[in-house]
């Protein structure tokens, strides 16, 4: 079932409830530039197993209000505390891919992880998105600006080629349109906007912050968040696991989609 969760008095956020009177619930934060539609081959598996999967749209994506701001990791990150307090969730795993990882993150450390029970980061762009005169992984900044720019200039473009580099897998010429769709329902100003916060901000002193346990998947061939990421997510949150997945890229999520699943139902039990 899906409705709208409002989060400001003139925002509202779309949720994605797939089996809501299942059992353990999954909280998914999908990537840039795309949307909760991102994890359909989770949706289609997982709640068969006997979870309940939910997926929520950021603001400036997919059926979610697109709001002129408020696309820093801060807020977003209240935006998912939004969502957690509507739902009345608790003991819930959150799922974060990509920036979803980022905001996932954020929200342990800003909110202090308040009704998670686990996290789980799917090629998060985290610690930074970025390389940084004390990190040397991750895009440039001249990547993220020529993102930007290309946004603001033909953004239809951009999402094809960024989606060329996303899959390690062959993906069909459906399944690329599939995707390539998913990021044409986000705002141009939204995308814009959210490459800003991924690009300047970063999440550092949030690791130290995470006390739960949680599960780290990325797959090698990432093109887009490096596997040194998850080494160094993996050195920051000392309650954490990492799975490397040697077949997938930065879609990991349908590259190996059934250990990708089969690695999250074993991490929440």
């Amino acid at each position: 079932m899906g409705y709208y969760v409002r989060v400001e008095p003139d925002v509202n956020i779309y949720v994605e409830d797939v089996n809501p009177g299942g059992g353990k619930p999954i909280l998914f934060i999908h990537g840039w530039p795309v949307n909760h539609k991102m994890f359909e081959y989770q949706f289609n598996q997982l709640p068969q197993m006997g979870y309940r999967c939910i997926g929520m749209d950021i603001r400036g994506f997919g059926n979610s209000d697109k709001p002129w701001r408020g696309y820093n990791y801060d807020r977003l990150a209240d935006d998912v505390r939004g969502v957690v307090d509507a739902l009345h969730l608790q003991n819930f795993t959150l799922g974060g891919h990509s920036m979803g990882g980022a905001i996932a993150i954020r929200y342990m450390a800003r909110h202090k992880g308040f009704g998670v029970s686990k996290l789980a980061l799917f090629a998060a762009a985290a610690p930074s998105f970025t390389k940084r005169p004390d990190f040397p992984y991750g895009l440039s900044i001249e990547d993220v600006n020529k993102l930007i720019l290309e946004t603001y200039n033909d953004r239809p473009k951009m999402l094809r080629e960024f989606g060329d580099m996303f899959f390690f897998q062959y993906v069909t010429e459906p399944f690329s349109e599939w995707f390539f769709q998913l990021g044409l329902q986000a705002a141009g100003w939204s995308t814009a906007s959210t490459l800003f916060s991924l690009r300047d901000e970063s999440l550092f002193s949030d690791l130290g912050k995470i006390r739960v346990p949680t599960l780290i998947l990325h797959g090698i061939h990432d093109k887009v968040c490096p596997f040194p990421l998850a080494v160094a997510q993996n050195e920051g949150i000392k309650t954490s696991k990492l799975v490397p997945f040697e077949y997938s890229g930065h879609g990991l999520f349908w590259d190996e989609r059934d250990k990708f699943n089969k690695e999250l139902a074993q991490f929440i039990g």
